[in-house]
């Protein structure tokens, strides 16, 4: 007999990365040390995983669940996979899927002023919807469960959220060429989905960035976010360039605006943040508890951008940095895993460091750190008791995985996104045997196809903006 809950659904078998956070009991198979700081990856081998109301209930080893505990559960076999926390996209742009390889081999100016923008002012709200079915369903194939996403028609998104049972922390994208009616519009939004979809939908401000969006309409922005106790989700610092730029033409760096305007007080998710420096963090350091920065390295790497997120100074300053992809329309994908990767290997190269941002450190940020970064510690990021049940199976039988000498290496250095089998979100299977649950994503691809030519009209000659940082 056992005093635990009766669970509704048991993963049993599999080893389990309970967390990455430091401080948590020694369980020495299959630990992983990490001496460059960023966690410790806490793996059991051989456990089961008990959930209740959409909540982690227990982790125990597999022996001691008894028979009638299985009989009364949805039993999940686990045996050889790995059950990590579900991932976090810390910042994309989810609908970019319609323009996914639609802008290539260009540099950045190019990039928006002559592909991206003048495509969005085709968009529909049917298209938003049609491209963000897209995008969760990538996502939740990739062991994906909660993105951070910053786009228009965001209505259109939440629904989607709402119908596919994913997680998303979600902002209305505005300009200040919009007017008012555009920041009201965000803090509409915000404050009608906050904790809809039963909880799986969070909210924040969406200024663009400072260079689009005035100073004064960042002070309104911050206003709102008080007012609704959210934060802001913004394009700060995006490359080196765009700081030099700030500081030639105002004398101050875009990190420094989002200070003087308040928007750092009230909590800022910082997309990129490349071309932060050292000055800058005399404004981030003492608000760490609710500032954060998205890093998405292949973006800069495609982009031959000069800089990167500087990782490791945030790191030594206490500020929490997550992994992102940036939109389908950059980035290609929307693979966490891939993003890791691609993080973990630059900072190596960048710092000429073999020993930095382990694999470790790297699940670190994938999971404990991007759960923070979108104001969820203690709900997100980890598979223990209190937690959500936002739980990914990855398939560890793989030839490209096989021997396991070291298995936080293999998570991040030799997966695939194909090996995600199993995906829960709140406890409800959205992916099995590597099949969606919640939605048939075919008619939606078919939709988005027949309306490329539209799309990708640039004729017109008009674009929603004009990016001159």
């Amino acid at each position: 007999m056992t005093d635990r809950l009766a669970a509704e659904t048991i993963i049993l078998g599999s080893t389990v990365l309970t967390s990455t956070e430091p401080g948590l009991p020694d369980y020495p198979r299959l630990r992983a040390e990490n001496s460059a700081a960023g966690g410790v990856a806490h793996l059991l081998e051989n456990h089961a995983i008990g959930i209740v109301g959409g909540e982690i209930a227990w982790v125990v080893p597999a022996a001691e669940v008894s028979d009638a505990e299985k009989h009364s559960a949805e039993v999940i076999d686990g045996t050889g996979q790995v059950a990590i926390p579900g991932l976090i996209n810390c910042h994309t742009h989810s609908a970019m899927t319609m323009f996914r390889n639609s802008a290539e081999d260009v540099v950045t100016s190019t990039w928006f002023n002559d592909h991206i923008w003048p495509m969005e002012v085709n968009m529909t709200a049917r298209d938003v919807r049609l491209g963000t079915q897209l995008a969760v369903a990538e996502m939740l194939l990739a062991g994906v469960t909660t993105f951070a996403d910053h786009y228009f028609e965001m209505e259109q998104i939440a629904a989607v959220v709402e119908e596919t049972g994913a997680r998303g922390f979600l902002a209305q994208t505005y300009f200040s060429s919009q007017g008012e009616a555009g920041i009201q519009a965000a803090a509409d939004f915000a404050e009608k989905w906050n904790g809809a979809a039963g909880g799986r939908v969070t909210t924040a401000m969406g200024p663009h960035a400072p260079y689009t969006v005035s100073d004064a309409d960042l002070v309104t922005t911050a206003g709102h976010a008080r007012r609704l106790g959210i934060r802001t989700h913004i394009h700060t610092s995006e490359s080196p360039g765009q700081t030099t730029s700030s500081l030639e033409r105002r004398g101050v760096t875009p990190v420094q605006v989002l200070h003087d305007t308040g928007i750092i007080e009230t909590g800022v998710l910082i997309a990129h943040g490349a071309g932060i420096i050292e000055e800058d963090l005399r404004w981030l350091t003492p608000y760490s508890d609710r500032v954060a920065v998205a890093c998405c390295d292949k973006v800069y790497l495609k982009h031959a951008q000069s800089g990167t997120t500087p990782v490791r100074m945030l790191h030594d300053a206490g500020i929490t940095v997550g992994v992102g992809t940036d939109g389908p329309g950059s980035h290609n994908t929307l693979d966490v895993l891939e993003s890791m990767r691609f993080l973990s290997l630059t900072e190596k190269d960048r710092h000429n460091d073999a020993t930095w941002l382990t694999s470790q450190h790297a699940l670190d940020l994938a999971t404990r750190q991007s759960a923070a970064a979108i104001g969820q510690s203690g709900r997100l990021g980890a598979l223990l008791p209190g937690y959500r049940a936002d739980i990914a199976l990855i398939d560890t039988r793989g030839p490209h995985m096989q021997p396991m000498h070291d298995l936080a290496a293999a998570l991040v250095l030799s997966v695939k996104s194909s090996d995600v089998s199993t995906v829960l979100v709140d406890g409800r299977v959205v992916v099995r045997d590597h099949r969606l649950t919640t939605l048939d994503v075919e008619p939606a691809i078919a939709e988005l196809n027949r309306r490329v030519p539209q799309l990708r009209d640039t004729s017109h000659g008009r674009r929603i903006q004009d990016y001159a940082p």
